[in-house]
């Protein structure tokens, strides 16, 4: 069984790395920054288009306000990335948003944030994708018509990718990443020089379309809600940020000036690539509508339901290069193909925070632990199942999945900005040299505006987003909190029960005696073997015990227990309904009730076989029998194994394996000593 499931595990994921090639697997700065800032800067793919998108409600004179609504999302992002920088040096161990909210504000406050995180690191898996395979479903229709399954196959890719570890996946990444970058870096420098020094028109295809509003002529407060609802969706650019600051253990020495460094360029990359499409979308006068069939308009009728709205990024690149262009195509791609790898984001993060809360007892310890390739396997896979679960419920629309997005990053950056000003805080009560105390002080309040100023957004993103679905991911932080909470509450309770006391206890005292008992189904090889070995055991009491199933078969049993002459007493137990194991268990139960201070010690002989399928045909009864002997306790359970024959050649074909070498790989015969030649004195 090993043998049928090793290959394909390391044809996908390759082969098992040692523990001491950890440092082998940390990132480069150039590396670092697609594999933990795609997110963000994948998603200006997507966030201009969900801040027109809100706009068009009150119709096209209401795009005025975007370049203000632009100008409120690059102030958030520069307050985030800075309040973050002092995050990554107080808190280098990667615990993130977690680790300062434990320890500044308590458990509660703690895991609050993870379970934000979780919930968030699951949605950015969800939405990139399904976002990306919208993008491509406009070019390919094969893609649209089956969007869920391209989407968990691409789901399937991606964790098959970051099985094989992070620094490999990361070298796939950086490509597709970088030129994305490049791409929007050369659209906006020449959509600029067209416009500003040729005095080009650029028209986007949208341009001669008209936007029926569906709320006209808003004003007073129904207009400042609609423009905080704007720029609750323009904050989906943030998306991602405090990814570095969970993964600074990924990065190479020193990790937390590299982090801070990686954290500062993702942040100048996506402000400057947002403003300059949101510019590049208002010259071209792009328009887009929340439900474009009915909304958007040509020669005054409606475009109807075969109408494709393609995403802002796609029109401006229409209206920059021209359809169909060299540059067209290429940005066309890399957008498709970065915003399946945003979700990289959450396949780095998700995993290194559910160990450190595996560590903390709040998730099962399966997921503390490295897989062959020294990524968090567990964490990984986990991480795939919940998305791919997400995507299936809301059929991968991306615009219905992303009303459920960014209320817990901004739960976790809040609380985080909180933890950070007492973090400030107690150091400032201790120290006493002056200029470390002015760098205090300045990074308190840093942290202090991003706590405030986040803290504001989450408000508004909790009161225009409630409604539309941002209530599906409060129930899921609810969820993860709940089940968190009862999984460190069952592994409190497990310690202090297994806890070794201190003065006497019954787990010290030694039993009285010890009763043994041989099962025996047949006098072969392995029971002979198992009551010899019960022999050396020198127990207080031995007999061997089978199960009258088939009267002939236990009348031959006697008979040839008699002929051996074998000194061990034998007890047949009668089955009426031909059951093995509870008339075992009752047996063993009457002997505990019957002598409660003594200990039985069942001896069970087992075959060992070679072959994965021969597993299915042998050791049945045995491996159920052991299963319910578990749950009885003063009851232990040995297996005293016989190796077949196939069980022995499957060890030699192993040895053969590793002994063998490939032709020239090592020297034949042994190397000849050069003899040294004589000194001369001069």
């Amino acid at each position: 069984m090993s043998k049928l499931t090793d290959v394909p595990k390391r044809i996908l994921i390759g082969r098992a790395l040692r523990s001491d090639r950890l440092g082998e697997t940390l990132l480069p700065k150039r590396i670092a920054l697609p594999v933990f800032a795609s997110d963000p800067l994948s998603s200006v793919a997507y966030a201009p288009g969900e801040v027109l998108l809100v706009l068009s409600i009150a119709g096209v004179s209401a795009y005025h306000f975007s370049p203000w609504i632009a100008a409120a999302v690059v102030v958030l992002m520069f307050t985030v990335v800075a309040s973050y920088r002092q995050n990554v040096h107080a808190y280098p161990s990667g615990g993130g948003d977690y680790e300062v909210a434990n320890t500044n504000l308590g458990p509660k406050a703690g895991l609050t944030v993870a379970s934000a995180l979780l919930v968030d690191y699951v949605l950015t898996v969800a939405v990139s994708i399904s976002s990306g395979i919208e993008n491509l479903g406009s070019a390919i229709p094969f893609v649209v018509e089956h969007k869920v399954e391209c989407a968990v196959a691409v789901i399937l890719l991606l964790t098959v990718m970051n099985l094989r570890g992070v620094k490999e996946s990361g070298g796939l990444f950086a490509i597709p990443t970088y030129v994305f970058v490049a791409g929007v870096f050369i659209m906006i420098a020449w959509g600029a020089f067209r416009g500003i020094v040729l005095g080009d028109t650029m028209r986007a295809p949208t341009a001669t379309l008209e936007i029926k509003p569906e709320h006209q002529g808003l004003a007073g407060f129904a207009l400042v809600f609609l423009l905080l609802r704007a720029f609750s969706s323009g904050c989906a650019a943030l998306t991602g940020v405090e990814a570095i600051s969970n993964g600074v253990p990924a990065f190479r020495k020193p990790k937390s000036r590299n982090a801070a460094t990686t954290l500062a360029l993702m942040g100048l990359l996506a402000v400057t690539m947002f403003c300059g499409i949101i510019g590049l979308a208002m010259a071209t006068k792009v328009r887009m509508a929340e439900n474009p069939a009915v909304d958007l308009i040509k020669d005054g009728v409606a475009v109807g339901s075969g109408y494709v709205q393609n995403p802002v990024i796609t029109q401006v690149a229409e209206a920059v290069f021209g359809k169909d262009t060299f540059f067209f195509v290429v940005l066309a791609g890399a957008t498709a193909l970065v915003l399946f790898l945003a979700a990289n984001t959450a396949y780095n993060g998700f995993p290194v925070l559910g160990s450190i809360l595996a560590q903390d007892r709040y998730l099962p310890r399966q997921l503390h632990t490295r897989g062959d390739r020294l990524a968090f396997s567990n964490g990984i896979v986990l991480l795939a199942g919940a998305a791919a679960l997400l995507v299936w419920i809301y059929g991968a629309d991306s615009t219905r999945l992303i009303q459920l997005y960014i209320v817990g990053v901004f739960v976790s950056f809040t609380l985080s900005q909180i933890g950070m000003v007492r973090h400030w805080n107690r150091l400032l009560a201790a120290e006493r040299d002056q200029a470390k105390r002015r760098h205090m002080i300045r990074s308190r309040a840093i942290n202090a505006f991003g706590a405030f100023f986040t803290g504001l957004v989450l408000i508004v993103v909790l009161v225009t987003k409630f409604t539309h679905g941002a209530w599906v991911a409060l129930l899921g932080m609810v969820i993860f909190y709940g089940t968190m909470t009862a999984i460190r509450r069952h592994y409190d309770r497990v310690s202090a029960e297994l806890a070794a006391p201190e003065g006497p206890s019954d787990d010290i005292a030694r039993p009285s005696r010890v009763h043994s008992v041989v099962l025996v189904s047949k006098l072969h090889r392995p029971a002979l073997r198992a009551l010899a070995y019960a022999k050396l055991l020198r127990s207080d009491t031995l007999e061997a015990l089978t199960v009258n199933v088939d009267p002939a078969e236990t009348k031959a049993l006697r008979e040839e227990w008699e002929r051996r002459g074998i000194d061990v007493p034998l007890k047949v137990l009668d089955s009426p309904y031909r059951e093995i194991t509870r008339p075992i268990i009752e047996y063993v139960k009457s002997l505990r009730k019957e002598s409660p201070r003594d200990a039985v010690s069942v001896i069970i002989p087992e075959y060992v076989v070679g072959h994965w399928y021969e597993h299915l045909l042998h050791n049945q009864s045995a491996l159920r029998l052991k299963g319910r002997l578990l749950f009885t306790p003063g009851v232990m359970v040995t297996s005293v194994p016989y190796q077949l024959e196939s069980s022995e050649a499957a060890k030699l074909r192993a040895r053969r394996r590793g002994e063998w070498n490939a032709p020239g790989s090592v020297r034949r015969g042994p190397a000849q000593e050069r003899p040294k030649e004589p000194e001369t004195r001069k």
